[in-house]
């Protein structure tokens, strides 16, 4: 399995420069039980573009664009450029101090179909941005990859906050092939077949092309096609 990864995409540098610009309208995460200090939320696509940080569907059909996207056409430039269904798209703040806790994200991997894309925009030396006991080297403008299904953490010891764009993309040919161009760090994966299957199935349910395709997908992986 793939435990993180440093992709080949670049962020415009205009990015950090409207949001510099923009009017606060963060909220706070809604996870509090996985973080200390302030984390906030800025969504520019959302289930049904709605203005909430949640980013499952829960019950709505589709993702779309929030009232905040239009203030950042430089986000919506490098949307344009992924050759892959694009899902939530959000502002993550780690405030100076702050702290997220080890968790774990469940069947967020690019394996299993789907993969968090992270940006940092704004940053500094003391962050420490940790998969598993991997510390990562997160530059302004890269694109990184982690198995969100790994354990991670982070934490800005620094005095300035921590902004990253994460996009969660669904995987299609086009992301593989970005993907197999990538500098990755990769380890065995225990296959668990009966989740496997579960997943499967679950995707057939949906009843769309790009569900049916990441079915198969898995299949072909796990050689029961």
């Amino acid at each position: 399995m793939i435990c993180f990864a440093k992709i080949p995409l670049i962020a415009p540098h205009s990015i950090a420069t409207e949001l510099a610009s923009y009017p606060s309208d963060w909220k706070a995460h809604f996870n509090t039980l996985h973080y200390q200090g302030e984390w906030t939320v800025l969504p520019l696509r959302a289930p049904g573009g709605k203005d909430h940080i949640v980013p499952e569907l829960m019950g709505e059909q589709s993702y779309a664009a929030t009232e905040h996207m239009r203030y950042f056409p430089s986000v919506g430039l490098l949307l344009r450029s992924f050759g892959c269904p694009v899902q939530s798209v959000r502002f993550l703040n780690l405030k100076a101090g702050a702290c997220i806790k080890p968790h774990r994200d469940q069947e967020l991997a690019f394996e299993i179909g789907e993969a968090r894309l992270h940006f940092p925009i704004c940053t500094n030396p003391d962050v420490a941005f940790w998969v598993e006991d991997h510390r990562l080297n997160m530059q302004p403008g890269e694109c990184w990859y982690i198995n969100a299904n790994l354990t991670h953490h982070v934490s800005n010891n620094g005095n300035t906050d921590r902004v990253h764009l994460v996009i969660d993309c669904l995987v299609n040919d086009w992301l593989r092939e970005l993907f197999s161009r990538s500098d990755k760090h990769t380890k065995a994966d225990i296959v668990d077949f009966e989740r496997q299957k579960q997943i499967i199935e679950a995707l057939r349910l949906q009843n769309n092309p790009t569900a049916t395709q990441l079915a198969d997908q898995l299949e072909r992986e796990l050689g029961i096609l």
